[in-house]
């Protein structure tokens, strides 16, 4: 690289940087703002293309990771059919049906080639979609059901993209071929994931060093996603696996590993995305720049055309297919018509997309004319889609309400629970030390006291060393017995989690509660 090429990617990422910062001050979703700045800045800078390597090697893991680590394994497995038929079977819908409009617009183009840019094009990203459902308070199971389409659907669409591929190129291919690469990449890449699950999670617990670990932490997307690449299984799979494992058992990790990694992919999760969604709006010069031979107004009805199939797809799969989980699991409450229409214009595209067109083969017939429609699309689904979503979440009146005052009563009766445990352990502790002198029960009582305290707060927010002689000291004694005390209150509340009486969400809220008050006891 360059001195001059470092320098102008530094000056783009210091620029998303500024405009993410003017975002997140406004309240205004980042990744929207960022492709609309990356558009208007595209003919002013010099030419930055998309490195579809650099997307997919060193853009894709990290994020996939960090978004697995921080999902909840138990909600996606109440989840995992409409996952599964989002992922799976929505990715191949609409690759199917974006392929055969496109091969009908553009007759020139060899099937294969129209096909690979359906499969291109299936994958929505849900980054943009799940920040704004978030600060909105989207209920939590169409909330989930997104979170897990965007973990799984780009194995589908990079396999079926490839095979797509493979055939606009010539080479021999049919359909039984096609599904066992399917099926080698999704199975290899579950079982690459595991493997590496169990062997990192070994070596976890023999480390406890926050900063070890999260050194470590930074190194295994990369190491998950070369690893089931190097044997031509799914790298995404295998990265989202040891995450979702890692991740469900973040509780057995110290309390320094849980803050630092909080923070660390934090920071990562934003540079990342804030570089990622700058790039893809200053695509525009770099994609208008190939399309030759056409007129126009005919590459635009085109490319508005490509935008709505590929928007109604999504509604034509996800409202016949809800209903028909809904026949075949009555399980829990059935979901609104509202919360159907959320999530199917929740189908926002992203960088992925772009990358794999970028690596579209300069012998596919029709690459520049393949590019300017996955261009046209990602910012089309972005832009339109992204911007009226909030406005739909309100006007559907979709919200979680009634989640969040379930989790302040899970929350507030899990905290009397282990204010029982706590105290229970305090007493047996008191007992083996003998009986205290006057400074000792001022300290067993402040931390009774403390305990007592954090219990009724989660219930009013429901409603609204050595010393002398070598003995140890006020403050050493607090901390050590408080420390205990801290252990048995985990415990109960991953049990209750386990048991399904406490959401993951509120699990690791309670635990960053419980880990800031051990830091500054270590403090």
């Amino acid at each position: 690289m360059n001195t001059t090429l470092g320098l102008q990617l530094l000056l783009v990422t210091a620029g998303a940087i500024a405009v993410a910062a003017v975002a997140r001050r406004k309240g205004w979703p980042a990744p929207l703002l960022l492709v609309a700045a990356g558009l208007l800045a595209s003919p002013l800078v010099p030419f930055v293309q998309l490195d579809s390597k650099l997307v997919l090697f060193v853009f894709l893991p990290p994020l996939l990771y960090s978004a697995a680590l921080d999902s909840s394994y138990l909600r996606l497995r109440d989840v995992k059919r409409a996952v599964a038929l989002l992922s799976i079977g929505l990715v191949l819908f609409t690759a199917a049906v974006v392929g055969g409009v496109v091969h009908l617009l553009l007759p020139e183009l060899p099937l294969a080639a129209a096909f690979a840019l359906g499969a291109i094009i299936a994958p929505p990203d849900a980054v943009a979609a799940v920040a704004v459902g978030r600060r909105l308070g989207l209920p939590r199971r169409p909330l989930t059901i997104l979170i897990g389409e965007s973990l799984f659907n780009d194995a589908t669409a990079l396999t079926a993209y490839r095979v797509a591929i493979s055939a606009a190129t010539g080479e021999a291919i049919d359909l039984m071929h096609a599904a066992g690469e399917f099926v080698y990449s999704a199975v290899g890449g579950v079982v690459i994931g595991l493997v590496l699950a169990v062997a990192l999670a070994w070596v976890f617990q023999r480390t406890r060093d926050s900063l070890v670990e999260n050194t470590l932490m930074l190194l295994i997307p990369f190491g998950a996603y070369l690893a089931a690449e190097s044997v031509h299984a799914s790298g995404v799979i295998s990265v989202v696996i040891v995450g979702l494992y890692l991740g469900h058992r973040m509780h057995l990790r110290g309390f320094g590993t849980r803050l630092v990694s909080d923070a660390v992919w934090k920071v990562t999760d934003f540079f990342l995305e804030t570089i990622v969604f700058a790039l893809i709006g200053l695509q525009l010069v770099p994609v208008m720049q190939g399309i030759t031979g056409y007129g126009p107004w005919e590459v635009a009805g085109y490319a508005l055309i490509v935008f709505l199939v590929t928007v109604l797809s999504r509604f034509v799969w996800i409202f016949p297919v809800t209903y028909l989980l809904r026949m075949l699991d009555r399980k829990g409450p059935p979901p609104s018509p509202q919360q159907v229409a959320v999530l199917s214009w929740a189908g926002m595209r992203g960088v992925v997309s772009l990358a794999a067109a970028f690596a579209i083969p300069n012998t596919v017939p029709g690459k520049p004319m393949l590019l300017f429609l996955t261009f046209t699309t990602v910012i089309g689904t972005l832009l339109v889609q992204g911007t009226t979503f909030p406005t739909l979440i309100r006007r559907l009146h979709v919200s979680s309400e009634q989640e969040r005052y379930q989790d302040n009563l899970a929350e507030a009766s899990a905290q009397q629970a282990a204010l029982a445990a706590g105290l229970e352990v305090l007493d047996r502790l008191v007992e083996l030390e003998g009986e205290p002198d006057e400074i000792q029960k001022q300290v067993i009582d402040q931390l009774r006291e403390k305990s007592w305290r954090r219990s009724l707060t989660a219930w009013e927010r429901l409603g609204g060393g050595t010393g002398h002689g070598g003995a140890e000291t006020p403050s050493a004694l607090y901390r050590r017995l408080r420390r205990d005390m801290l252990q048995a209150e985990r415990e109960v509340f991953v049990r209750l989690r386990d048991e399904r009486r406490l959401d993951d969400e509120v699990l690791r809220e309670v635990m960053a509660q419980l880990d800031f008050e051990e830091a500054i006891l270590e403090r």
